[in-house]
């Protein structure tokens, strides 16, 4: 459910692999996957092409046995109604999303038991209608959000595996997604408010100590909402955000840069509102909030 970036990228891996899988899609990028096929063009894969079935109306996918959602956040309630006709009572739907309220809201629509965490460590986008550039990474880690081990978490990773997804299922899934929040909140407020690649966020003083001020608030929004995250999550994101190719910026930025929405409530927008509730405050991600609100729903004016 929603074929860009992620779910096209791994969607297309397990289409390769033998799986049956449906690509929802919308526009010219849903015509092209139609008449061309869906094409990757992968730093690690190399370059293929899947044809799959391919639809604007999730309803004719029929009953799955796996969902991955992969829409933007600010659609998953509207993505969550449009596949009520093919959740089943054993189907799975796991979401892939940036933020971490979104299972809540799956849930509430499709039912509890069928929602599963889950965290994409990868960059993929549109290159064109029909084509999907993935630049950099390509794991995904994921688990019951109760951390039970389950007949069909492992279904899943066996699948994953199959397709040479590198796929890890968790126990721990929640502290997995706000460890996951932390870094990619911070690494798309940053790229996206300097308008710069992290090679040079990290090398300029003032910009590492406005990431690592963001990585500390986070953290204390986190242990307030009974997170229990490692005492040295914050070193360890900074520590990973070293490793990256000086080139990476986010998909926040990507989008801002192209004058799409922008996934600034689910991110920077629920922690600080998060923060105003619990009583943490939060001054660094609101000025990165409040900077780029005018851009949320696309270039201004």
């Amino acid at each position: 459910m929603g074929s860009g970036g992620v779910g096209g990228y791994f969607g297309a891996k397990l289409a390769r692999a033998g799986e049956d899988v449906a690509f929802v899609a919308r526009g010219a990028h849903l015509e092209a996957i139609r008449a061309h096929g869906l094409t990757i063009k992968s730093t690690t894969d190399g370059d293929f092409v899947v044809q799959s079935h391919a639809t604007g109306d999730p309803a004719s996918a029929g009953i799955t046995d796996l969902v991955l959602f992969c829409v933007k956040s600010y659609d998953t309630e509207a993505a969550a109604e449009a596949i009520r006709p093919v959740v089943g009572p054993e189907t799975a739907v796991l979401s892939l999303q940036n933020g971490v309220d979104n299972e809540e809201k799956i849930a509430r629509i499709v039912g509890p038991g069928h929602v599963l965490g889950g965290v994409a460590y990868v960059f993929a986008t549109i290159e064109s209608p029909g084509t999907i550039v993935h630049s950099l990474g390509g794991r995904i880690v994921f688990g019951e959000l109760d951390g039970a081990d389950t007949l069909r978490a492992r279904r899943i990773l066996e699948a994953f595996q199959r397709a040479g997804i590198r796929a890890e299922r968790s126990p721990r899934i929640e502290r997995v997604l706000w460890e996951k929040y932390l870094f990619i909140t911070a690494q798309a407020g940053m790229t996206a408010l300097t308008r710069c690649p992290v090679g040079l966020i990290r090398s300029m003083p003032e910009t590492r100590r406005m990431y690592r001020l963001l990585l500390e608030e986070l953290a204390a929004v986190a242990k307030a909402a009974g997170i229990e995250l490692p005492p040295q999550t914050v070193d360890d994101v900074l520590a990973d955000a070293d490793k990256l190719a000086p080139s990476v910026t986010s998909s926040l930025h990507h989008d801002l840069i192209h004058g799409r929405r922008l996934e600034l409530e689910a991110l920077q927008g629920h922690a600080v509102r998060l923060g105003e509730q619990l009583g943490v405050p939060t001054p660094t991600l609101f000025s990165v909030y409040a900077a780029l609100r005018p851009h949320r729903d696309g270039t201004p004016g």
